[in-house]
């Protein structure tokens, strides 16, 4: 599911939540819930500092609904008692995405489904600052399966 919270910049859902869909998919998650809510730049900032004690906007936030000691396997999906339950939700500053995608000379449609993928991999488990490099390497590959920018 995907809600709008924001007004900064005007996008239509629908492209999102089917890219959601097959993302949730190529994962093998199933029926898996995840929330994605579009926010403005200053929610984002609230959000990022009372939850990663961290100052300004980001791109993206995930709020896992369990906490995981490990990575859910990418490609092998979760398991069936589980493709239904709550797997968790994703804050997505839109205006920030739009700035990036400016930044990486990319249409900001694939700048959101990047951060799509991004959210999605941190609510399985994967940490990009702890990991060594797993979770980017997850990515890249998703990102070419998915034929993103």
């Amino acid at each position: 599911m995907i809600l709008n919270r924001q007004r900064a910049v005007r996008l239509s859902r629908r492209p999102l939540e089917l890219f959601l869909r097959r993302l949730q998919d190529e994962l093998g998650l199933g029926e898996a819930q995840i929330t994605i809510c579009l926010v403005s730049d200053r929610e984002m900032a609230r959000m990022n500092a009372a939850y990663r004690k961290k100052m300004g906007t980001t791109d993206v936030l995930s709020f896992p609904a369990v906490a995981r000691r490990k990575p859910a396997r990418t490609g092998r999906g979760i398991s069936g008692s589980r493709r239904d339950m709550p797997l968790g939700d994703i804050a997505i500053a839109p205006a920030t995405a739009r700035r990036n995608a400016k930044m990486y000379g990319r249409p900001l449609a694939s700048e959101l489904r990047i951060v799509i993928l991004h959210g999605v991999l941190h609510l399985l488990g994967y940490d990009h600052e702890t990991d060594e490099g797993k979770m980017q390497r997850i990515e890249n590959r998703l990102r070419k399966r998915l034929r993103l920018a």
